[in-house]
């Protein structure tokens, strides 16, 4: 039993652990990608900035919905009886 509980939080651990590196390396590399699309074309800005705050907010509700799943593993275990 004790098993189980340590292997689920270690599972746990490692997929939160995971998702803000992921993260955090993609919006850094938009936010990269978008300072130098700005500096190429300035025109653009507004444009620019509107899909870099489309991918953003998608990205923060994939990261809610992480979070959803691994409160459902937390506190509703399947694994244990």
């Amino acid at each position: 039993m004790e098993s189980i509980l340590s292997a689920t939080m270690s599972a746990i651990g490692w997929m939160l652990g995971l998702a803000f590196l992921g993260a955090g390396i993609g919006m850094g590399i938009l936010g990269s990608k978008a300072a130098e699309a700005i500096g190429r074309n300035p025109e653009t800005k507004n444009d620019v900035i509107q899909g870099v705050m489309v991918v953003a907010i998608i990205t923060t509700i994939l990261l809610l919905v992480l979070f959803a799943f691994i409160f459902l593993l937390l506190f509703f275990n399947p694994l244990t009886v």
